[in-house]
C-alpha cells in the first residue's frame, strides 16, 4: 500500500516506490510469550507475536523486507537445550522459525559465539536466508580472510507508485561489537577476530556500491553511541547511521528502544527494537529514480510493540496473539526443555529474591559466592595460588532495568530445580580465578559502585541508580568489608570509562577486619567475560588469569546446591552506605518486592510508577 504522500508533487519523468524495512534484534532464542524461567505467561515478548506483526507490516507495504540484527541464537532455557541436549542432525527451533517467517538477511550478536563455533556453524548452516558479518575475520596462518559474507546484495523486484517492477540491488552490511572477541576469547582467540566497526564501515560502503548497490543498509550490533574518538568502540551506532553511504541503520545490543516509545515515528533512518520480540522495528524508505539512480527522498521509522503496559495497575497484556504455526515449530523442543528443567536438585530454607540486590540484599548473591568459592577451592587443590586468601566477585544478573519489572529471581523457600538454577545464573558464563592486588580490588570496586548516582547531603527522595549502568556489571566482592560514600561523584560512567580520576567512594576497605593492603595478592573468582575484560575492570588482562575452567557456572551453582541437600545463604551483603543524616534515595524495584521491605532497615515502598515498577525509599 503506497501512501498519499509518495505519489503526490512527483516531477516529470521520476518513479518512486516505497521499500518498507522490517526489524528484530536480541531475540535471545526468545520464540513464544512465555517466561521459562518463572514458568509464567510474558505477554511482553516472543517471536510468534512478532510473526502477527510482520503479517501485518507486509500487507501494509508489499516492498518489505526482513532482517534481524543478531543475538537470534542464545540467551534462553531453550538455547541452552539445544547446546547441550541436541542431536547434530536436530534445526535449531530459533533457525526453523527464522525460516519459516521468510527472514530476508541477519548478521550476528556477541553471544552467538557463547556455545562455541561448532554450534554456531551449523545452525547458520541451517538457515535458508543469508549471514552477513562485515568486521568479523578469520585469523589464519597466511592472513585474515572471511569468516562469512562480508557484504550481501538482495536483489529483489519491487513495484513503483504505478505497479511497474523494478529491479533493486540492496547492499546489506553487518557489524559486532569488537569486545566481542574478548568477550567470547574462549571459542574465538586464535580463530576470529573483529574489526572496529567504523573504520570497517569507510571500506565496506564504497565497496559495496561499487558491487552495484542501489541503497545500503547497516545492521549494526551496537548500540547507542557517537563517540568517535577511540578505535574499537563498543556502541556507535549513531555516528555509523550518520556516515555517508548509509540509507538505514539496524540497532541492538542494548536492548534499547529506539525511537522512544513516546515518539510514535522518528525522521531518522534508524530503529533499535528492544530485546526479546518486544517490538518489531519498521523503516519506511522514500525512493525515487531519476537518470537510473536510486535516492532516497525520505524516510520514517517507528516501533511496534507485542504488548502493552496499563497505566494505572501496571498489567501486560498483547496487543497480538501469537502465530500457532511458530508455536507448532519449536513445541517437541520446548517440552524436552521444560522436563528437564522440572527435575529436582535441592532445598533451599530461605527465600531467593533479588528484588534488592541493587542496595546489598539479596541471599541469590551470596549462593553465587559460596558456590565459586566452593569450586575454586577444590579446582585450586594443589596449584601455587591455592594459599593466597581467596575473595569472589559476584553481581546480580536480574535486577529489573531494560527487563522490566518482572526481571527478578523470586523463588520461594522449598524444593529447588533445574528451572531455578537457570534463574540464578542465566549467562553462559564459566569460572575464573585471577591473581590481584588489594589496589586492584579497589579500582574494582570503584568501577562498581558507580552504578549509583551521587547524593547530596540532607537532601530527600534523590534517585539512587544510574539506569544507563548495568546491573551485571555491579560487582560485589565477598570476603572484604566497605562503606559506600553516596556523596562523592561516581569515578566511571556506565561504560567504564574515568569521568572523575580523583573521585574515590569506597571506604573502610577492610579484610578479616583489618585495612585492606593495597600491595598484598589475593586469589579473585570472577567469570569468563569479567576475566576477559567485559565492562574494564581492573586486573583482568590475561596475566592475571591462574586457573579457568570450561564448566558453565550454572552447574557449579547446581552441583553446590546439590551436595548441600538444603542451602539457607544470608542475604545481607558485605558491605553498606555511609549514614547521611535527614537524606533519602528512591529507587525501583518488582510490585511484589513490597513485602520483603521490612526485610532492610530505612525501608519502605513509595507507590507504583508508569512502568510497572514498585518505587522504594531508603533512608541512608
Amino acid at each position: 500500500m503506497l501512501s498519499a504522500e509518495l505519489i503526490a508533487d512527483r516531477p516529470v519523468g521520476a518513479t518512486r516506490l516505497q521499500l518498507r524495512i522490517l526489524a528484530t534484534s536480541d531475540l535471545h532464542a526468545q520464540i513464544m510469550p512465555w517466561d521459562d524461567l518463572s514458568d509464567q505467561p510474558a505477554p511482553e515478548r516472543g517471536l510468534a507475536q512478532i510473526a502477527s506483526l510482520v503479517a501485518k507490516a507486509r500487507a501494509e507495504v508489499a516492498n518489505s523486507l526482513l532482517l534481524d540484527n543478531g543475538d537470534f541464537l542464545n540467551g534462553s532455557p531453550l538455547a541452552d537445550h539445544v547446546a547441550h541436549h541436541h542431536r547434530r542432525a536436530d534445526i535449531h527451533p530459533m533457525i526453523a522459525a527464522m525460516n519459516s517467517l521468510r527472514y530476508d538477511a541477519a548478521t550476528l550478536g556477541n553471544h552467538e559465539f557463547s556455545n562455541g563455533l561448532p554450534l554456531l556453524l551449523r545452525a547458520l548452516g541451517q538457515a535458508h536466508f543469508p549471514i552477513v558479518a562485515t568486521n568479523l575475520a578469520r585469523v589464519a596462518a597466511s592472513g585474515q580472510r572471511s569468516f562469512l559474507p562480508r557484504h550481501l546484495i538482495l536483489e529483489r523486484d519491487l513495484a513503483d507508485q504505478d505497479g511497474n517492477l523494478h529491479r533493486l540491488r540492496i547492499g546489506v552490511l553487518g557489524f559486532l561489537p569488537p569486545q566481542t572477541a574478548l568477550w567470547e576469547r574462549r571459542h574465538m582467540a586464535g580463530r576470529l577476530t573483529v574489526h572496529d566497526i567504523l573504520a570497517t564501515a569507510r571500506t565496506a560502503i564504497p565497496r559495496l556500491r561499487r558491487a552495484g548497490a542501489d541503497l545500503v543498509i547497516a545492521l549494526s550490533h551496537s548500540g547507542l553511541g557517537q563517540d568517535q574518538r577511540e578505535q574499537q568502540t563498543e556502541n556507535i551506532s549513531d555516528a555509523l547511521a550518520e556516515m555517508p553511504g548509509i540509507d538505514a541503520v539496524i540497532a541492538g545490543h542494548t536492548h534499547q528502544l529506539y525511537p522512544q516509545p513516546d515518539a510514535a515515528i522518528s525522521n531518522r533512518p534508524m530503529v533499535m527494537p528492544g530485546f526479546f520480540g518486544s517490538h518489531l522495528g519498521v523503516i519506511d524508505l522514500k525512493l525515487e529514480n531519476q537518470g537510473g539512480n536510486w535516492t532516497v527522498r525520505g524516510h520514517q521509522a517507528q516501533l511496534r510493540p507485542v504488548a502493552e503496559r496499563d497505566t494505572f495497575s501496571g498489567a501486560v497484556t498483547a496487543r497480538v496473539a501469537a502465530d500457532p504455526g511458530m508455536a507448532a515449530l519449536a513445541a517437541a523442543d520446548l517440552a524436552a526443555m521444560r522436563q528437564r528443567a522440572a527435575r529436582p536438585v535441592g532445598q533451599t530454607d530461605v527465600a531467593l529474591t533479588s528484588y534488592f540486590s541493587l542496595i546489598g540484599h539479596s541471599a541469590v548473591q551470596t549462593l553465587l559466592a559460596d558456590a565459586q568459592q566452593e569450586n575454586m577451592a577444590h579446582a585450586l587443590a594443589g596449584h601455587p595460588a591455592a594459599d593466597l586468601p581467596m575473595l569472589v566477585a559476584v553481581a546480580p544478573f536480574k535486577a529489573g532495568g531494560r527487563g522490566g519489572p518482572t526481571n527478578y529471581t523470586a523463588i520461594a523457600a522449598g524444593p529447588l530445580t533445574g528451572r531455578n538454577m537457570t534463574d540464578l545464573y542465566i549467562h553462559p558464563n564459566s569460572p575464573v580465578a585471577l591473581r590481584i592486588s588489594g589496589a586492584d580490588l579497589h579500582l574494582w570496586l570503584e568501577r562498581s559502585v558507580s552504578l549509583f548516582r551521587q547524593i547530596q547531603p540532607g537532601q530527600p527522595d534523590q534517585m539512587l541508580i544510574d539506569s544507563d549502568f548495568p546491573a551485571y556489571n555491579f560487582d560485589m566482592i565477598h570476603g572484604l568489608s566497605y562503606t559506600v560514600d553516596l556523596s562523592h561523584p561516581p569515578r566511571h560512567d556506565c561504560t567504564g570509562k574515568v569521568i572523575n580520576p580523583t573521585a574515590q567512594r569506597i571506604t573502610d576497605l577492610a579484610y578479616q577486619g583489618q585495612p585492606l593492603n593495597p600491595d598484598q595478592t589475593f586469589v579473585l573468582v570472577t567469570n569468563s567475560y569479567r576475566a576477559a575484560g567485559g565492562a574494564g575492570f581492573a586486573g583482568t588482562d590475561a596475566a592475571h588469569v591462574v586457573m579457568e575452567e570450561s564448566r558453565p557456572l550454572r552447574m557449579v551453582v547446581q552441583d553446590h546446591v546439590a551436595r548441600s541437600a538444603k542451602i539457607a545463604p544470608q542475604a545481607a551483603a558485605p558491605w553498606r552506605f555511609r549514614p547521611m543524616p535527614d537524606t533519602s534515595v528512591l529507587f525501583d524495584s518488582a510490585p511484589a518486592a513490597a513485602p520483603h521491605a521490612a526485610e532492610v532497615a530505612g525501608l519502605e515502598p513509595v507507590g507504583l510508577q508508569p512502568t510497572g515498577f514498585l518505587r522504594f525509599r531508603l533512608r541512608l
